[in-house]
């Protein structure tokens, strides 16, 4: 038994803070660990530039994290049980600095690459350990709000990260923009040593009686968490594919966009920073499957708009599949703690190692599509992918919702009362 049930919320600073401050504080560590992935996109005509590389090599290079994010997810979910949460996060986001500001020399893009699976293999055991964490504490009632709280520290790096690397770009050039990225790495480990240590968060983990691989098997045999891996690979392949090679549309002709208002482009997050907060009272409410296939078509709504050669018409896009994919991936996020029968870390860190393969999968395949066949097929492979995830999501209803009485909606079954 832990420390902590997960019917009781994480303690901050003693009793006293509230779920306002603990939202905050999920929210700025999910920030402060992702920053350079999506801050990094923003610039990448200017890397594309500097190195004299195409759309397709530059985008596979700064999307290389997603390979050492998908590495370092199942790292972690093989020694879940073993790995102190507090001890993890504050490590990984340390050393992440490290590779980050070793980007403002990188000589040649194979050296550029590397660092950036580097810093995916940091951002993955940061980004793994958070979710599980907690999936352990939070009870059933709590773990949607804090899983999108999460999630929406996400899409503020997303917008806040973007903006910043393209700012400093513009104005400072590529060296200072990864300096800058490096020195907010260390604030994000100052604040995970300070509130996690304040909050005496014991290392409440799953203590599996079985090995790892076997762990990992009753997960793949679990018939929610299949296809739940499953969305979470299409919903990046989906983000990835439209946010790396929109940038190479917005400063190309008709619309021929300057660095730094590329940059401004990304405030179409800002209406996701508010949606994803309520996802898990939408699930709540009608479900995990209906609130997928809801978020996965308001996504599919932008696609066309994608085509246009019309700036309004790209943003209005461009926001509706940041409000649908990121509503989708803390649905799905959340699901998979409260899916899983045994080890949600490991359950957590598998999710993330398919959900980061997609991302990688995308950049990779949906990049040789836009250097080949251009814009319109790279939006058609988008649209693939977000409808086999709405497909998908048709198997997520047997044994883990349960029609209410009263209102014949289905909700998330309960979570386990207490972490074994």
């Amino acid at each position: 038994m832990t420390a902590y049930s997960r019917h009781q919320a994480p303690p901050l600073r003693g009793h006293h803070a509230g779920a306002l401050e603990r939202t905050i504080l999920i929210g700025l560590i999910a920030f402060l660990t992702v920053v350079d992935l999506f801050g990094t996109q923003a610039i990448l005509p200017a890397l594309a530039r500097s190195y004299g590389e195409t759309p397709a090599a530059i985008g596979f290079a700064v999307n290389a994290t997603t390979m050492g994010m998908a590495v370092a997810c199942l790292g972690v979910a093989y020694f879940s049980h073993r790995i102190n949460r507090r001890r993890g996060i504050l490590i990984s986001l340390t050393v992440l600095a490290i590779p980050t500001a070793l980007l403002a020399i990188a000589p040649d893009l194979a050296t550029f690459t590397f660092l950036r699976v580097a810093q995916g293999l940091c951002m993955a055991c940061a980004f793994t350990l958070t979710l599980a964490y907690l999936g352990e504490h939070c009870s059933a009632t709590d773990a949607g709000g804090a899983f999108a709280a999460y999630i929406t520290g996400n899409v503020a790096s997303n917008l806040f990260g973007r903006l910043l690397a393209a700012g400093l770009a513009e104005h400072l050039g590529l060296p200072v923009t990864f300096l800058s990225l490096a020195g907010l790495n260390l604030l994000g480990a100052v604040i995970v040593y300070v509130w996690l240590t304040q909050s005496a968060m014991a290392t409440a983990r799953d203590e599996p009686g079985a090995p790892p691989l076997s762990i990992w098997a009753e997960h793949l045999r679990n018939p929610l968490l299949r296809p739940s891996f499953a969305i979470g690979f299409c919903i990046l392949f989906a983000f990835i594919g439209t946010f790396t090679f929109v940038n190479f549309v917005l400063v190309r002709e008709p619309i021929a966009l300057g660095q730094m208002s590329l940059g401004l482009v990304y405030l179409v997050f800002a209406p996701s920073i508010v949606t994803t907060l309520l996802a898990g009272r939408v699930v709540q409410r009608f479900g995990t499957r209906p609130t997928l296939w809801g978020s996965l078509a308001v996504a599919g709504l932008g696609l066309p708009l994608l085509v246009a050669p019309s700036l309004p018409a790209v943003l209005i896009g461009l926001m509706l599949i940041g409000v649908g994919t990121f509503f989708a991936q803390a649905t799905a996020t959340g699901f998979v703690s409260h899916a899983a029968t045994t080890d949600r870390g490991s359950a957590s860190g598998l999710y993330l190692a398919s959900y980061f393969s997609g991302g990688l999968v995308g950049s990779a395949v949906l990049g040789q599509v836009f250097d080949r066949f251009g814009w319109g097929a790279c939006v058609t492979g988008v649209g693939i992918s977000l409808l086999v995830a709405a497909l998908l999501a048709v198997r997520l209803r047997p044994m883990a919702e349960k029609p209410l009485p009263e209102t014949g909606r289905d909700v998330p079954a309960p979570a386990p009362a207490a972490v074994p």
